[in-house]
Protein backbone atom coordinates (compact mmCIF):
# COMPACT_ATOMS: atom_id res chain seq x y z
CA UNK A 1 0.00 0.00 0.00
CA UNK A 2 1.43 3.54 -1.26
CA UNK A 3 -0.01 5.40 1.92
CA UNK A 4 -1.64 8.83 2.10
CA UNK A 5 0.08 10.86 -1.10
CA UNK A 6 2.65 8.10 -1.62
CA UNK A 7 4.31 8.50 1.26
CA UNK A 8 4.05 5.12 2.57
CA UNK A 9 7.18 4.05 2.42
CA UNK A 10 9.06 7.12 2.74
CA UNK A 11 7.58 6.80 6.45
CA UNK A 12 8.57 3.53 6.87
CA UNK A 13 12.17 4.76 6.50
CA UNK A 14 12.27 7.34 8.76
CA UNK A 15 15.24 7.43 11.11
CA UNK A 16 15.11 9.38 14.42
CA UNK A 17 18.80 9.63 14.86
CA UNK A 18 18.96 11.93 11.36
CA UNK A 19 16.80 14.62 13.85
CA UNK A 20 18.36 14.87 17.35
CA UNK A 21 17.00 17.04 19.73
CA UNK A 22 18.28 20.46 19.97
CA UNK A 23 18.16 21.24 23.85
CA UNK A 24 15.77 24.48 24.05
CA UNK A 25 14.81 26.94 26.89
CA UNK A 26 16.25 28.07 30.36
CA UNK A 27 16.77 26.04 33.29
CA UNK A 28 16.16 26.98 36.88
CA UNK A 29 19.63 28.78 37.30
CA UNK A 30 19.15 31.31 34.74
CA UNK A 31 16.54 33.38 36.99
CA UNK A 32 17.19 35.44 39.33
CA UNK A 33 14.57 37.48 41.16
CA UNK A 34 14.03 40.92 39.73
CA UNK A 35 15.17 39.81 35.51
CA UNK A 36 12.53 40.81 33.30
CA UNK A 37 11.20 39.63 29.84
CA UNK A 38 9.91 41.23 27.30
CA UNK A 39 8.30 38.76 25.29
CA UNK A 40 8.45 38.92 21.53
CA UNK A 41 6.68 41.09 19.12
CA UNK A 42 2.57 40.28 20.35
CA UNK A 43 -0.44 39.03 19.47
CA UNK A 44 -3.19 40.51 17.32
CA UNK A 45 -6.22 39.00 17.98
CA UNK A 46 -9.10 38.44 15.33
CA UNK A 47 -12.71 37.68 15.10
CA UNK A 48 -12.17 34.52 13.84
CA UNK A 49 -9.57 33.77 17.08
CA UNK A 50 -12.39 34.09 19.43
CA UNK A 51 -15.10 32.33 17.75
CA UNK A 52 -13.15 29.42 17.40
CA UNK A 53 -11.88 29.40 20.82
CA UNK A 54 -15.32 30.14 22.52
CA UNK A 55 -16.77 27.38 20.28
CA UNK A 56 -13.78 24.54 20.89
CA UNK A 57 -13.91 25.87 24.61
CA UNK A 58 -17.76 25.46 24.71
CA UNK A 59 -17.87 29.03 26.00
CA UNK A 60 -21.01 30.19 25.15
CA UNK A 61 -21.26 33.72 26.42
CA UNK A 62 -23.02 35.99 23.99
CA UNK A 63 -21.27 39.19 25.03
CA UNK A 64 -18.31 36.86 23.17
CA UNK A 65 -20.03 35.66 20.16
CA UNK A 66 -22.99 37.98 19.63
CA UNK A 67 -21.82 41.62 18.48
CA UNK A 68 -25.91 43.02 18.50
CA UNK A 69 -25.53 41.64 22.58
CA UNK A 70 -22.37 43.14 23.02
CA UNK A 71 -23.28 46.69 20.95
CA UNK A 72 -26.59 46.47 23.31
CA UNK A 73 -24.48 46.41 26.50
CA UNK A 74 -22.00 49.61 25.38
CA UNK A 75 -19.27 47.98 23.60
CA UNK A 76 -18.36 48.78 20.22
CA UNK A 77 -18.32 44.86 18.68
CA UNK A 78 -17.41 41.31 20.91
CA UNK A 79 -15.54 41.23 23.34
CA UNK A 80 -12.55 38.65 23.18
CA UNK A 81 -13.23 35.91 26.04
CA UNK A 82 -10.82 36.58 28.71
CA UNK A 83 -9.40 32.94 29.02
CA UNK A 84 -8.75 34.02 24.98
CA UNK A 85 -6.64 36.31 26.34
CA UNK A 86 -5.03 34.90 29.30
CA UNK A 87 -4.14 31.59 26.80
CA UNK A 88 -2.33 33.68 24.22
CA UNK A 89 -0.20 35.96 26.92
CA UNK A 90 1.16 32.66 28.96
CA UNK A 91 1.58 31.39 24.99
CA UNK A 92 3.60 34.13 24.39
CA UNK A 93 5.83 33.97 27.25
CA UNK A 94 6.29 30.19 27.02
CA UNK A 95 9.34 30.44 25.06
CA UNK A 96 11.55 32.82 27.60
CA UNK A 97 10.42 31.25 30.42
CA UNK A 98 9.09 27.63 30.07
CA UNK A 99 9.71 26.13 27.03
CA UNK A 100 12.28 23.05 28.55
CA UNK A 101 10.56 23.41 31.83
CA UNK A 102 8.86 20.94 33.97
CA UNK A 103 4.80 21.22 34.82
CA UNK A 104 3.05 24.09 34.88
CA UNK A 105 2.15 24.48 38.33
CA UNK A 106 -1.06 27.14 38.43
CA UNK A 107 -1.85 30.66 38.00
CA UNK A 108 -2.55 33.13 41.15
CA UNK A 109 -4.10 36.82 41.71
CA UNK A 110 -5.16 36.89 37.84
CA UNK A 111 -6.67 40.24 37.23
CA UNK A 112 -8.72 41.32 33.94
CA UNK A 113 -8.19 45.14 34.17
CA UNK A 114 -10.06 46.09 30.56
CA UNK A 115 -11.97 44.30 27.94
CA UNK A 116 -10.11 43.61 24.43
CA UNK A 117 -12.05 43.37 21.16
CA UNK A 118 -11.37 41.86 17.77
CA UNK A 119 -8.06 43.79 16.28
CA UNK A 120 -6.65 43.97 19.41
CA UNK A 121 -2.75 43.47 19.79
CA UNK A 122 -1.38 42.30 23.14
CA UNK A 123 1.98 42.35 24.01
CA UNK A 124 3.30 41.13 27.74
CA UNK A 125 6.46 41.26 29.99
CA UNK A 126 7.35 39.45 33.13
CA UNK A 127 9.10 39.50 36.11
CA UNK A 128 11.04 36.97 37.96
CA UNK A 129 9.64 37.43 41.86
CA UNK A 130 10.78 34.23 43.44
CA UNK A 131 12.76 31.22 42.69
CA UNK A 132 13.72 28.50 45.24
CA UNK A 133 14.93 24.59 45.36
CA UNK A 134 12.16 22.36 45.17
CA UNK A 135 11.71 20.88 48.53
CA UNK A 136 10.94 16.91 47.09
CA UNK A 137 12.64 16.81 44.07
CA UNK A 138 16.68 17.53 44.23
CA UNK A 139 16.65 17.86 40.44
CA UNK A 140 14.51 20.60 40.09
CA UNK A 141 13.30 24.13 41.30
CA UNK A 142 10.27 26.37 41.48
CA UNK A 143 10.49 29.66 39.71
CA UNK A 144 7.28 32.05 39.63
CA UNK A 145 6.85 35.54 37.68
CA UNK A 146 4.81 38.53 37.26
CA UNK A 147 3.23 38.87 33.94
CA UNK A 148 1.75 42.13 32.79
CA UNK A 149 0.16 41.85 29.10
CA UNK A 150 -1.05 45.56 27.81
CA UNK A 151 -2.94 46.55 24.37
CA UNK A 152 -1.47 48.07 21.39
CA UNK A 153 -2.07 51.49 23.18
CA UNK A 154 0.32 50.25 26.09
CA UNK A 155 -3.05 50.07 28.70
CA UNK A 156 -3.27 47.47 31.03
CA UNK A 157 -5.45 44.45 30.06
CA UNK A 158 -4.15 41.46 31.94
CA UNK A 159 -1.72 40.89 34.72
CA UNK A 160 -0.67 37.24 36.95
CA UNK A 161 1.46 35.69 38.88
CA UNK A 162 2.59 32.37 37.30
CA UNK A 163 4.63 28.88 38.68
CA UNK A 164 6.21 26.39 36.88
CA UNK A 165 8.56 23.98 38.27
CA UNK A 166 12.07 23.60 36.20
CA UNK A 167 14.69 21.12 35.86
CA UNK A 168 18.17 22.17 37.05
CA UNK A 169 21.15 22.06 35.26
CA UNK A 170 22.85 20.16 38.45
CA UNK A 171 21.13 18.52 41.11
Amino acid sequence: MAGFGGLGSAMADFDAEEFPLVARGHRFEDFTVGQVFAHHWGRTLTAGDNALFCTATCHWVPMYLNAEFARAHGHPDVVLSPMLVLCTVVGLSVEDLSEASGPFLGVEDCTFHRPLFPGDTVTARSTVVQTRPSASRPDAGVVSWFTEAHDQRGELVLDFLRTNLLARRTP
